[in-house]
C-alpha cells in the first residue's frame, strides 16, 4: 500500500551511495526511518534536519524499513535556512528529538506541536536566543512529563528562579529573559538531565556547545 505522510526530518543515514535511510517523526506513523533513493535529481537539501517533507510512503509488512519517495517540501523554511543563528538551532531541535523520541514512538499530537515549533521559529524575526531553553520545556510537556517547579529543583542548579521564570511566562515574554550564552548553557543541560531522567536515557547533544558559542 501507498499513501502520501507528511514528515519532520530528524536524521539521515548514508547507507550506501544511492540510498540513505531518513529518521522522521510523523502523524501517522510517530518516530520512523525510510530508506530513499538519492542521486539524479535528488535533492540532498530536501534532507536538512527540521524540515517538512511531503513523502509518497510504500508499506511493506515483511519489512520494519519500507520504501519512500521524497514529493516535496512541504513548507519552505527560508528564515531557517539563510539565518545562521535559527539554522544551528534548528539542529539542535533535531538533534534533540532524534536522541529522546524513541523508534516506533506514537506520541499523540507530538508531530503537530513539532511542526509549529518549527513554523514558529522560522517567522520569528528578532530576540530568539532563547528559544531553545523554550523548545526543552515545552517538549517535556508534549511529551507528557508536564514538570511542576519543583520537579526541576534536583536538576536545576543555581538557575531554579531563572526556570521558574520560563514557566510562568508566555513564549513572547520568554524571548526577551536577559541571559548570557553561559547560563542559557547551563539551563539547556539541566532541562537535558531532566529529560534524560524521565525518558531512562542517555541523551548526548554535540550541537549544545555549538549554539552556547553563537549565542554567548
Amino acid at each position: 500500500m501507498t499513501s502520501d505522510e507528511r514528515v519532520i526530518v530528524l536524521n539521515t543515514t548514508k547507507i550506501r551511495e544511492n540510498s540513505i535511510v531518513l529518521h522522521t517523526l510523523s502523524r501517522t506513523y510517530g518516530r520512523r526511518s525510510f530508506l530513499i533513493r538519492i542521486g539524479g535529481r535528488s535533492k540532498m537539501s530536501y534532507f536538512l534536519p527540521l524540515n517538512i517533507l511531503e513523502l509518497s510512503v510504500t508499506e511493506n509488512p515483511k519489512s520494519d524499513l519500507w520504501y519512500a519517495k521524497v514529493i516535496g517540501a512541504a513548507t519552505p523554511l527560508n528564515s531557517v535556512r539563510n539565518d545562521i543563528y535559527k539554522n544551528t538551532m534548528s539542529l539542535f531541535m533535531a538533534e534533540v528529538l532524534y536522541r529522546t523520541v524513541r523508534e516506533g514512538a506514537l506520541e499523540e499530537g507530538l508531530f503537530e506541536w513539532c511542526e509549529r515549533q518549527i513554523l514558529t521559529l522560522d517567522a520569528i524575526e528578532a530576540d530568539f536566543s532563547n528559544f531553545h531553553i523554550r523548545f526543552l520545556l515545552e517538549l517535556c510537556v508534549a511529551l507528557g512529563f508536564r514538570p511542576e517547579a519543583a520537579d526541576m529543583l534536583p536538576f536545576s542548579g543555581d538557575n531554579q528562579d531563572i526556570i521558574e521564570q520560563f514557566m510562568s511566562t508566555a513564549l513572547p515574554g520568554s524571548m526577551l529573559i536577559p541571559l548570557s550564552g553561559a547560563v542559557r548553557n547551563e539551563i539547556a543541560s539541566s532541562l537535558i538531565r531532566y529529560l534524560e531522567f524521565h525518558t531512562e536515557s542517555t541523551i548526548n547533544i554535540r550541537s549544545l556547545p555549538v549554539l552556547r558559542e553563537l549565542f554567548g
